[in-house]
């Protein structure tokens, strides 16, 4: 994937088949230890001990409608490519946490991408799933959450295709101010 975001989405998106009712997303860059962490954590049904194992062998996967599972090893290669690593905790019942590091000086470092656009697609495509999205940069952090942007939309559905220009715009404005510093 040519963008880091994409393999949040990826990820995020296994946290919902999962079973997730809450996804927490945390990007935190920091050029003080030359490390971008992405950290991608659910309350899902977990991972089995023996899956986990191997989770970064695609053809380890817990999915029933096809044999590979390429997510999590395109992510640990990304990130073992600029420098970086990525390590897992999860067990039967217990959620899952992905946390995923890369020396932001690296040159094989794919870009961030757009993560106003990644969470606007995963917060109304999955309206009953409680996002929670934290952005940091030094001493400067963005934070939002479904719950804060439901208040933000009024009475407009979380899920509905209008509320995702108004997400997209209120964590742009929000990464704005993270990036200025």
């Amino acid at each position: 994937m040519r963008e880091l975001s994409l393999h949040i989405l990826d990820i995020a998106q296994n946290s919902i088949e999962a079973g997730a009712n809450t996804v927490e997303i945390t990007v935190d860059e920091d050029e003080s230890s030359d490390l971008l962490t992405i950290r991608v954590a659910d309350d899902g049904c977990g991972i089995p001990e023996e899956i986990l194992k191997h989770i970064t062998d695609p053809f380890a996967t817990s999915r029933r409608t096809r044999r590979v599972g390429l997510g999590i090893p395109l992510f640990s290669e990304a990130a073992r490519v600029a420098g970086g690593d990525l390590e897992i905790q999860s067990g039967s019942g217990q959620g899952t946490e992905i946390k995923a590091t890369f020396k932001i000086s690296n040159i094989d470092r794919a870009p961030l991408g757009d993560m106003a656009e990644t969470m606007a697609l995963l917060i109304v495509c999955n309206p009953h799933v409680d996002f929670k999205y934290e952005h940091s940069r030094g001493k400067t952090r963005f934070r939002c959450s479904t719950g804060m942007l439901a208040k933000i939309l009024g009475g407009m559905s979380i899920g509905s295709p209008s509320a995702v220009p108004v997400i997209r715009n209120v964590i742009r404005e929000g990464l704005k101010h993270v990036q200025m510093t």
